[in-house]
């Protein structure tokens, strides 16, 4: 365990109302007392847990702020060590001033994610719900925000410990009968061992599927605005990112590179890209931009194929159709203020799903989002159940699932337990890795590297 004090700035590097910086090990009190001064006379390190001070903030001798230093005494604080969080006024300046009087005062800059990395090798939290409070932080809808705060409140391992307890029971029964053959201990029966696992097996399944649903609220999609030049695929980027992200002119071919924007439909996140429109031509600039477009496309979760519906279909129109074959789409029959003259029935026979909206007016939004809900089906997404809050975790779950199936066949195939018994071990290995239990130091620094400072 490091036994470094570390401090960090905990709030965004932005002008606020406040600006915390947050230190905290062994010795953060006794660093917190050589720069903050309580109006009080008393000293930080003399002060118990959960106690907030008033007093001024000093870097060399020299009175920079004055400000509030709330103590928190180990265990009963975030990271379980004793914590001091100074709270000062939040121009940049000012709060990069105070952290540098705590670094000089003897802290240590804090890495990536050290605050909760510390939690978690104290106890407070597992790796799941560590996890967790950096999907709660990027959460940008409601039930994005519900499902991590689910997942920090303890219910993802409450189920997977369940799952993995329910396994362990059986291999510790059957170890038992295997290592003592002289004592009278119950034999372990496939037909005992049969329901239990089949029993995970359904709750890794739902576990799983849950997340999948989830996925675009909680992590978000990558999707593409493609089509013809001049269709409205910048007025429609514009709409969605609710400012003129893109460039719209009447000209044919303005845009020529990939616009990218991350927006919120309803309560799906979606990272999208505006291309340059999809045609053939002789312009070698504009013929860059139309193969960015294709490459994106291709490697695009969604794709928002747009059309002109106030036009008849041309060629170019023909051939996005058909790039868009095997890919999750949505036709979307734009400039629906505008007289219908697009061939709708081909549109329907080559999509799903297709809209007739208006990018310049916003009528037809309200069915865009709608039809990315069902494609998705985040209407199935419970964000109260149990939530898988990353990749990692999901993988877990498949790994766990996968090793349980292998059991399920060896008992239905008549292998020897102690084979079974092999499949539950990894099974029961990949359940702890998710909750930290069996990770390993490089499964947890990856983890906590993708974190803010500060956090």
């Amino acid at each position: 365990m490091d036994n470094r004090t570390i401090a960090a700035i905990a709030t965004p590097n932005a002008p606020g109302g406040i600006g915390v910086i947050r230190i905290s090990g062994e010795n953060a009190l006794e660093v917190a007392d050589r720069i903050f001064r309580p109006v009080s006379g008393k000293t930080l390190s003399e002060s118990k847990g959960y106690r907030a001070h008033f007093g001024d903030v000093y870097y060399n001798n020299e009175k920079i702020d004055e400000a509030v230093c709330l103590v928190f005494r180990a265990p009963a604080s975030y990271t379980g060590e004793d914590v001091a969080e100074i709270s000062c006024h939040g121009g940049l300046f000012v709060t990069k001033q105070v952290l540098r009087a705590a670094l000089d005062a003897g802290a240590a800059p804090a890495e990536a994610g050290e605050f909760t990395k510390r939690a978690f090798l104290n106890g407070k939290i597992d790796l799941a719900a560590a996890e967790s409070v950096m999907s709660l932080i990027g959460a940008s809808g409601k039930q994005a925000a519900a499902a991590a705060l689910n997942t920090l409140d303890g219910n993802l391992s409450r189920e997977i410990k369940g799952v993995a307890d329910s396994i362990i029971a059986i291999c510790a029964s059957l170890a038992a009968w295997v290592d003592y053959p002289d004592d009278d201990i119950e034999d372990t029966s496939a037909s005992d061992m049969l329901p239990v696992f089949e029993s995970a097996q359904n709750s890794l399944k739902e576990i799983i599927r849950r997340y999948d649903c989830g996925r675009a609220v909680t992590d978000g999609i990558d999707a593409v605005i493609v089509g013809r030049p001049n269709v409205g695929k910048s007025t429609l980027m514009n709409l969605l990112s609710g400012f003129e992200r893109s460039i719209v002119t009447n000209i044919a071919g303005t845009t020529r590179d990939v616009v990218e924007e991350k927006i919120v439909l309803g309560e799906i996140v979606m990272r999208v890209a505006d291309t340059a429109g999809i045609r053939e031509t002789e312009n070698v600039v504009e013929n860059i931009g139309v193969n960015l477009a294709k490459r994106r496309l291709e490697r695009a979760e969604l794709v928002l194929a747009v059309f002109d519906g106030s036009e008849p279909l041309t060629d170019d129109d023909i051939d996005i159709i058909k790039y868009c074959e095997s890919k999750r789409a949505i036709a979307l029959l734009n400039k629906s203020d505008l007289p219908l003259a697009a061939d709708r029935k081909i549109i329907e026979n080559a999509f799903a799903h297709s809209v007739e909206l208006s990018a310049s007016t916003g009528e037809g939004r309200g069915e865009l989002e709608k039809a990315v809900a069902d494609i998705f089906r985040t209407n199935e997404f419970n964000p109260n159940a149990a939530c898988l809050t990353s990749e990692r975790q999901r993988q877990c779950c498949v790994n766990a699932l996968a090793s349980i199936e292998e059991a399920i066949n060896a008992i239905n195939c008549g292998v020897t337990l102690d084979a079974v018994n092999v499949c539950a071990d990894c099974a029961i290995d990949a359940l702890l890795q998710l909750t930290g239990e069996k990770a390993t130091s490089a499964v947890v620094d990856e983890v906590f590297s993708r974190f803010c400072v500060g956090k």
